[in-house]
């Protein structure tokens, strides 16, 4: 495979209008594609063979008036009673308007008594489509906010709530610039080079373009939610960044030691390259495995996000060695004079005494390490799933004002009613109905129920239960479960009625409780590839196993933080979180795949340059003491540069992004110090030979990958790569004293820092 790669990169440097060319036809192809084809995102959830799935397909079937999407449009006047003449006049007339627009089948009377809060100052309608709100889309969104111009000017307040405000467009606040321009700060001090920076910002801008215009094409085949480009951005920039900087760095340490551009490129993309591709392809399996979840929506975040990497995995093994070729030695143009390195000195820097340090005291590292990390990760076992709500909302949308206004004319459930569908043979006994009405009214956790409405046929009647507590809160959640498991079936007992819970709420308990379930088989299912990808990698089951096991502690510290922030509300003023949120049910499992492929990519280049200083000295301390002071200075830049990116995301208006934001950021934090730099180095000391040990039948059977390419010892005894092509019939020593990454140095000779 390395030598694939070597030929790949000379082949794209040698011919780099060639590549371009290519990219630029791609790049035309989909976006053309996107712009015929293209789909608009969709939150599809569904849930096959759940209690709330198997009510609203009943629905669905016994009630098609009920099919189509609605909205809750509310009224409250500024002055007066609702009721007034004038006020009750711009109502009556405003939704005149309302039912004339297309797909709008019926809407109900804001002025009916039933329908007046008990205030006076407050009432609602039901406006409900032909169509589901899937199929609505942002446009019909903005024919219904524009007719309710008529009451704004009328002097009262008109806002839309229920499934429709779903589609309300809510501004940006411009997130992944903000990441990217720390990215830029932190590549302009680890190059030197404002050319050296520009270029993986500018790979890693275009490559995540192109990902996400193949993600718009992904979904007018299917429903791809509406958090997938938030997240495929954030996760494509990071790693996007990161790779091109790991090629990058080793193409100029190529360049200072008097490689000619082609084989420098060439090599680069076999070193740098083949390490990238293991580890891109790690995060894609990882990610994919989202699959497992077992729902359609979660799976198909995984498959957005995997497609991104994808392409920027692409990016970095051909568009970037083009660009190399393009540029040579020009990539050191336009440096800053005063991060130049002046004078190296071998085993010098703050990464080789850190280092030395760790080496020194293992027990003291890795106690210490251990401490700080169980202490974060504590929080855990507070766990709790949920959904956030509307109220969650940025109080700018209309939709956060209609929540409000509804939750302070009728109670806080009523932003969340529970629907019960009962069926079968007692579904038209008005005796058995009326028992069960009686008996929900009668939940400690109910507020009020309406009267039943059966279908025409009699074979299946709807109740709608208002909870006494708002949508996301966790007696909620036990309403529901009480409702199921108790009071439904002591109203039945007897009878051959079924009755199911469905509506959003109930719909988001059962989402979590089958979150809660896959969790395990997804962690299982990652940790295992990851293990045995790892074990080819490195050769070694001891590796392999703490890779595994530190990763899973540097994502228990991110969810850790996550769930003190947003479950208990420390500090989340800091992050424009107005009230506690449970977390969103998918958020755990999205986050574990997403970690746990990222740490490969800090592992990889780690474990690789300490696996080849052990090669060479065969002395283990010395070993990790030389493969964590090459890396240690490019690994902190590359986490920087995720946390940048990650962090950025956390001013996002939607919580949900908030929390995917903040938990990458901190995990990655935490992964790129405290794992990298004091675990993994601490633990490897510890476990000593014992680190490279394999059994001899295992590793006859396994296949093997060499990261790094094959090595030879130069003159001066230090490791140097070698990829044999057919460009290069003798291998090119590369001299690579102990130093540690400096900025933009003519002197640089380090490469970039996972040899």
């Amino acid at each position: 495979m390395s030598r694939f790669l070597d030929r790949l990169g000379q082949g794209s440097a040698t011919h780099p209008w060639r590549v371009i060319a290519a990219w630029v036809l791609g790049l035309v192809a989909i976006t053309i594609l996107a712009g015929t084809a293209g789909g608009e995102p969709v939150d599809d959830f569904r849930l096959p063979g759940s209690d709330a799935q198997r009510a609203a397909d009943i629905l669905d079937e016994s009630f098609p008036g009920r099919a189509g999407g609605d909205a809750v449009v509310v009224f409250a006047a500024r002055d007066g009673r609702i009721t007034d003449p004038a006020n009750a006049a711009a109502v009556r007339d405003t939704m005149t308007a309302v039912a004339r627009l297309p797909h709008v089948i019926e809407v109900s009377d804001p002025l009916a008594p039933a329908a007046v809060a008990a205030g006076g100052t407050i009432t609602r309608t039901e406006v409900h489509y032909d169509r589901p709100t899937n199929d609505l889309g942002t446009a019909t969104f903005e024919d219904l906010d524009r007719a309710l111009a008529a009451a704004h000017h009328a002097g009262l307040r008109a806002e839309i709530g229920g499934s429709l405000a779903a589609w309300e467009p809510v501004e940006q606040v411009g997130s992944e610039q903000l990441g990217v321009l720390v990215a830029m700060v932190v590549l302009l001090v680890a190059f030197g080079s404002f050319v050296a920076m520009i270029l993986p910002i500018g790979l890693a801008l275009l490559s995540v373009a192109a990902g996400l215009t193949l993600v718009t094409v992904l979904s007018s085949i299917a429903n791809v939610p509406t958090s997938a480009e938030s997240i495929a951005l954030m996760i494509g920039l990071g790693v996007g960044i990161d790779y091109s900087l790991f090629v990058v760095t080793r193409f100029r340490a190529l360049r200072h030691a008097g490689e000619p551009v082609p084989q420098a490129a060439g090599h680069a993309t076999a070193t740098a390259g083949m390490a990238v591709l293991f580890a891109g392809f790690t995060v894609i399996i990882a990610i994919s495995g989202l699959v497992l979840s077992g729902i359609w929506a979660v799976g198909m975040l995984g498959l957005a996000a995997a497609t991104v990497v994808a392409v920027t995995v692409l990016a970095a093994l051909t568009l970037l060695p083009a660009l190399l070729g393009l540029l040579g030695p020009r990539i050191d143009s336009l440096q800053l004079p005063w991060l130049r390195r002046r004078n190296p000195e071998a085993h010098s820097g703050v990464a080789y005494r850190w280092a030395h340090a760790v080496v020194r005291r293992p027990v003291v590292a890795v106690t210490a390490a251990l401490a700080v990390l169980l202490v974060l990760a504590a929080p855990v076992f507070g766990l709790r799933l949920g959904q956030t709500d509307f109220g969650t909302q940025p109080e700018s949308t209309t939709r956060r004002q209609a929540f409000d206004l509804l939750a302070d004319g009728y109670g806080p459930g009523f932003n969340g009613p529970l629907v019960l569908v009962a069926t079968d043979a007692a579904a038209d006994d008005p005796a058995a109905i009326g028992q069960l009405r009686a008996a929900i009214a009668d939940d400690p956790g109910v507020a009020a129920v309406d009267p039943p409405a059966p279908n025409e046929d009699g074979t299946v009647t709807v109740l709608q239960a208002y909870p006494r507590s708002a949508p996301h809160d966790e007696e909620t959640v036990r309403t529901v479960e009480r409702l199921r498991s108790e009071t439904i079936p002591a109203a039945t007992r007897g009878g051959d009625q079924d009755v199911l819970v469905t509506g959003e709420t109930a719909g988001w308990v059962d989402l979590s409780d089958q979150m809660s379930q896959r969790l395990p088989v997804v962690i299982a299912a990652v940790v295992v590839l990851s293990f045995v990808l790892l074990t080819i990698a490195f050769r070694s089951l001891f590796v392999a196993l703490k890779a595994a096991v530190l990763n899973v502690l540097s994502i228990g510290v991110g969810y850790g933080v996550v769930i003190a922030v947003f479950q208990w509300g420390w500090g989340k003023q800091l992050i424009g979180l107005s009230d506690t949120v449970p977390i969103v049910s998918w958020v755990p499992l999205m986050m574990f795949a997403i970690l746990f492929g990222l740490s490969m990519d800090y592992e990889v280049f780690l474990i690789s340059s300490i696996r080849e200083a052990h090669r060479r000295t065969g002395d283990t301390s010395q070993a990790v003491a030389e493969g964590l002071g090459s890396t240690a200075r490019v690994i902190t830049a590359a986490a920087l540069i995720m946390m940048a990116v990650f962090g950025a995301f956390v001013a996002h208006p939607d919580p949900v992004v908030k929390m995917v934001g903040l938990g990458l950021a901190v995990a990655i934090l935490v992964d790129a110090t405290l794992v990298r730099m004091v675990l993994v180095p601490g633990t490897m000391v510890l476990l000593g030979r014992a680190n490279w040990w394999l059994p001899r039948w295992l590793d006859r059977i396994l296949p093997t990958i060499e990261l790094e390419g094959d090595t030879t010892p130069s003159a001066t005894g230090a490791a140097v790569p070698r990829v044999d092509t057919p460009r290069t019939a003798h291998p090119v020593p590369v001299a690579m004293p102990r130093t540690g990454l400096r900025a933009g140095s003519r002197d640089e000779r380090v490469p970039i820092g996972h040899r």
